[in-house]
């Protein structure tokens, strides 16, 4: 289809210029609208006021401008029906050959801190999509481009075709305007819809950030999306410095990593292994909460996904990079210039190494929601953002030293895969039993894993101990102090059984399973 007529109205003007001027050269009529004009006659390009077209001026502070049959009949007409044809010319309908719209950038808007409902709602574009259905709609005779990184696309075709676009790139841009207006919609119903958890209709306003090079496993493929709007500090909006590209595994690990050192206000280190924990300290500093962090078991830790809750300095880039370690990626809200120097030229890290940088973590403003798929569905919950519902003291007295490390236990046991149990002795994990299908084992192991350590430390339960199996193991080892959510029916046999082994308990009253 050969463009002769183009309608040029975009919000991001980026390449606009340019575009125009090869549209130009080709000999293509230009109508366009407000702003979109006044740039193109400043630089010196012939357009025609779309209000020439239709011949009604703008309205209702540019609400109203494109929304006319002269507009759309002539994006819509089926140029080989004869009827449509006939039509046009009847009703002095300009045929349009190529549709070149971008909207108002409505999310950016709604969710910027200082905004407004009202000026999320002047944003809401009408005109833009409109045209932009339409044109994809009726691809099959006209061109519809909507991103400034296809300009090039349309005008090489062009070159190559004697001034024609092909139907395989008019297909191609038709499906990217139709995703971008059932994008765009779905932002602006999400906005719309306010505090309401659950919609009836679910809205997953998500852009794509790269192609992974294979799933979970290599037989498998794999994408990352993001949101359009940036609510608070994150793994999907986080700056990506360097190293091998990430894959969907990081990505998980790297996610579990991070909301985990969130939880914390005093400097938090945490290294993930297969979405679990197998090291998390908190300390005066972060080199020193790496270092706990890695006390926590040194064997698992390498090759793992490092996360810290403030900046890594020089000290801690040095730690992580001494002998016998290397961990798969690192994030934190920021890097200084001397660390980032070191693990981007450290032999074997530089290039390997993947760094993200999160920015300022601060509370996330606006819904949100835990979204797991299964097979051809998916299931929706609110995030796990709370802690404890009371914090009672069931049997023996708790010191202000296993106080902070009973808060802390239960903080980490939380991102703990069920069942789980955690034990912790001066802010630091000793011990981890994680993802076991009885909590008896889950305590086994964790007493494993801690070895000498689980001396002295405390014991972290996510879910209430169902007998006092599990708590005996743990008392055994030399464990002073637990604590668990309480609600079995033998919950006094449980207390009975930790008085008896001297080991102070503490119910929080609130549950955290993570599956």
């Amino acid at each position: 289809m050969k463009v002769r007529v183009a309608l040029l109205s975009v919000f991001d003007k980026s390449g606009l210029v340019e575009f125009a001027q090869e549209l130009h050269s080709f000999g293509v009529e230009i109508l366009s609208t407000g702003g979109t004009a006044q740039t193109l006659r400043k630089n010196d390009l012939p357009i025609t006021q779309v209000s020439q077209v239709t011949g009604s001026p703008e309205l209702m502070d540019g609400r109203v401008k494109t929304l006319h049959p002269k507009i759309h009949g002539g994006i819509l007409a089926v140029r080989s029906n004869p009827a449509h044809v006939r039509q046009a010319q009847e009703h002095g309908i300009r045929l349009i050959d190529l549709v070149c719209v971008n909207l108002y950038p409505f999310e950016k808007i709604a969710y910027k801190l200082e905004g407004t409902r009202q000026e999320a709602i002047e944003n809401i574009d009408i005109g833009g999509p409109a045209m932009l259905r339409a044109a994809a709609k009726n691809h099959a005779y006209v061109t519809v481009v909507m991103d400034p990184a296809d300009y090039p696309r349309v005008i090489a075709e062009m070159r190559q075709r004697e001034g024609q676009v092909g139907e395989r790139l008019r297909r191609e841009l038709a499906v990217k305007a139709f995703s971008l207006t059932a994008l765009y919609d779905a932002a602006i119903a999400a906005y719309l819809e306010g505090q309401r958890q659950f919609p009836e209709f679910l809205h997953l306003p998500y852009r794509k950030v790269e192609d992974l090079r294979y799933g979970e496993n290599p037989h498998q493929e794999g994408a990352c999306y993001r949101t359009l709007t940036k609510t608070g500090a994150s793994v999907a909006h986080s700056r990506f410095l360097g190293g091998k590209e990430l894959s969907y595994n990081n990505f998980l690990d790297l996610d579990a990593a991070f909301e985990l050192v969130r939880e914390f206000s005093r400097p938090a280190a945490a290294i993930i292994k297969h979405n679990n924990p197998c090291g998390a300290a908190t300390a005066p500093t972060a080199a020193e909460a790496f270092a706990g962090a890695l006390e926590g078991d040194p064997l698992s830790a390498y090759g793992g996904i490092v996360a810290f809750n403030t900046a890594v300095d020089e000290e801690t880039a040095d730690r992580m990079t001494a002998d016998g370690n290397f961990f798969e990626a690192v994030i934190a809200p920021s890097f200084a210039e001397g660390a980032l120097k070191i693990l981007r030229e450290k032999p074997k890290w530089g290039k390997n190494v993947r760094l993200l940088e999160s920015g300022e973590i601060r509370a996330s403003g606006g819904r949100s929601l835990s979204i797991k798929g299964i097979r051809e569905g998916l299931l929706v919950q609110t995030w796990d953002q709370e802690l404890h519902n009371e914090w009672t003291v069931i049997t023996g007295e708790v010191t202000e030293s296993q106080k902070a490390d009973l808060q802390f236990a239960w903080t980490v046991c939380k991102h703990v895969k069920s069942n789980a149990i955690v034990l912790a002795k001066d802010r630091k994990v000793v011990g981890v039993g994680a993802g076991q299908m009885s909590r008896f084992d889950a305590a086994e192991l964790a007493v494993h894993k801690a070895g000498k350590r689980a001396r002295g430390s405390i014991a972290a339960s996510d879910a209430f101990f169902p007998f006092p199996d599990a708590l005996t193991v743990l008392a055994n080892a030399g464990v002073t102090a637990a604590v668990h959510p309480g609600g079995s029916i033998r919950d006094k046999q449980v207390a009975a059984a930790a008085k008896v082994q001297k080991v102070a308990l503490v119910v929080t009253g609130m549950r955290h399973f993570r599956h």
